[in-house]
């Protein structure tokens, strides 16, 4: 067993991907980590498997464990010579009290590093435009923090009189709570009322928003905007400024739910985020390969009987490569076999396995598949389908009609996770949109009391997916023009372009 040791690791802000290099390899292969509520808990993903996470996080009047708590974890992990992250919000060392926690390790004699992170006093305001620093305008910037706690009692931590004497920006973080006493503290001193101030709300977030004003008017300003926590307040002549970026983002700030597995839920989120909305994963589906799978040993026995063979997701082709991987089959009997695939994704999927498909049809959904199939094989010619348990009974009725021979192996189930997709209910209250990639998430999403809220639009991949919808109810919709992720993608563009 390796010796105990901590990483203390700056989460960055908000935005996940503004995690160092270093702080994402630590966290693939840590066995502890403990975050905070305000470090990006999308970074948790990178842990491994076996990683234990441990919720720790500080927020203004929702304290989960106090500090002292928190250290005597960060040692207990350690001493049981595991590889600890302590993952905090932006930087260790802003106001982070990670030079309380190593105070900590050094006494029990605990290995440490620090791994610095990007800080919410130079990174959001710069989100919303704001530089904290301008030649000629400020020369220096000055970081406050917005409250303390001090014998039970939430305090500010300064003498505002001085900090209104005090040339350059000043950043206050932490201090929505307390943004009347700030700046009611900052005319006292004799700052100027038409000094420039800012506040910015889940900066470098698709949901930042950034309210302008004075320091006379701010607190009105942002009272009116409803501005939540957390939030920094930026006071001082660089407030004025406006250098948001000027990329375009179409999406900005729409909310979207992607269910589905994974797989499709993280390739959609990419997607999605690079326009700037807001994606709230509801991946309450799992992929349950069938372990032992005597149907499919059979027919992998008599595989030169099939001179066809189908995917209908790229999970079924991951699924089947692998159970063949576990038999140790000799891909080599494959070699007579034409792919048929559903889609792009699908085809992509296999091409990485060195296959390539032989059919594709020009629509990506079942029937189309089915309806190509008739036409490209031959009545005699015997079709292995490979798909989920939950597979569209399309497929199979359009082969029936047309009289075709085929063998229908259900290589893997899709679990549904009670609590997730409760929770994805839940969140879809929030959501402009909530996206669909199969009938079978549609079924997850709305069985057992589930619906998607009125001024929420469901985003189906195809007609299929549309129809397993409306089995469910008569609920606002649209349907990609083209069956894949980009399709959905450009489907809700159109959609917010109205």
């Amino acid at each position: 067993m390796m010796d105990g040791r901590v990483y203390l690791v700056g989460a960055g802000c908000g935005d996940p991907e503004l995690i160092t290099e270093k702080g994402q390899k630590l966290l693939q292969k840590c066995e502890a980590v403990l975050y905070d509520d305000l470090a990006a808990e999308r970074l948790l993903e990178k842990t491994g498997q076996d990683c234990e996470k441990i919720f720790v996080g500080k927020r203004y009047g929702k304290h989960s464990m106090p500090q002292q708590e928190i250290n005597a974890l960060l040692v207990k992990k350690a001493q049981e010579g595991k590889l600890v992250v302590r993952l905090k919000g932006g930087d260790p060392f802003v106001f982070g009290r990670g030079g309380e926690e190593i105070l900590t390790l050094q006494a029990e004699g605990i290995p440490y590093e620090i791994v610095s992170g990007v800080t919410s006093a130079i990174a959001v305001p710069a989100a919303a435009g704001i530089p904290v620093t301008h030649r000629k305008t400020a020369r220096s910037f000055h970081v406050i923090t917005g409250h303390t706690a001090a014998d039970g009692e939430t305090t500010l931590t300064e003498n505002l009189e001085v900090l209104a004497k005090l040339e350059g920006t000043l950043v206050f973080l932490m201090g929505l709570h307390h943004l009347e006493e700030i700046c009611q503290g900052l005319l006292d001193g004799g700052k100027n009322g038409k000094t420039p101030a800012a506040v910015i709300s889940r900066g470098t977030t698709p949901l930042q928003k950034t309210v302008r004003g004075s320091l006379q008017d701010i607190c009105e300003k942002v009272r009116a905007a409803e501005l939540e926590a957390p939030a920094v307040i930026v006071i001082g002549e660089t407030a004025a400024f406006d250098f948001t970026g000027t990329i375009p983002r179409p999406l900005y700030g729409v909310q979207i739910g992607v269910t589905g597995t994974k797989n499709i839920t993280a390739k959609l989120r990419n997607r999605l985020e690079e326009l700037g909305a807001a994606v709230t994963e509801m991946d309450y589906s799992t992929i349950v390969p069938y372990r032992e799978n005597a149907v499919l040993e059979k027919e992998l026995e008599q595989i030169s009987e099939y001179p066809w063979a189908v995917f209908t997701s790229p999970n079924g082709v991951a699924v089947f490569f692998d159970y063949l991987k576990k038999l140790k089959f000799d891909i080599r009997k494959l070699a007579g076999i034409r792919f048929a695939v559903i889609g792009t994704g699908t085809a992509a999927a296999l091409e990485k396995r060195g296959v390539y498909a032989s059919l594709l049809p020009e629509k990506f959904d079942v029937e189309s598949l089915a309806k190509t199939l008739c036409e490209a094989v031959k009545k005699e010619e015997k079709i292995l389908i490979l798909r989920a348990e939950q597979g569209s009974e399309i497929l199979t009725e359009v082969l029936d009609d047309a009289g075709m021979t085929y063998t229908d192996v259900k290589i893997y189930d899709i679990h549904v996770d009670e609590e997730k997709r409760r929770f994805a209910n839940e969140k879809a209250k929030e959501m402009d949109f909530i996206t669909f990639a199969s009938g079978s998430g549609v079924r997850g999403f709305l069985e057992n009391g589930g619906s998607i809220p009125a001024g929420t639009k469901a985003v189906c991949i195809g007609t299929s997916t549309e129809r397993m919808l409306k089995k469910y109810g008569d609920y606002a919709h649209l349907v990609a023009e083209t069956f894949h992720v980009d399709g959905i993608v450009e489907a809700i563009r159109k959609e917010t372009e109205k």
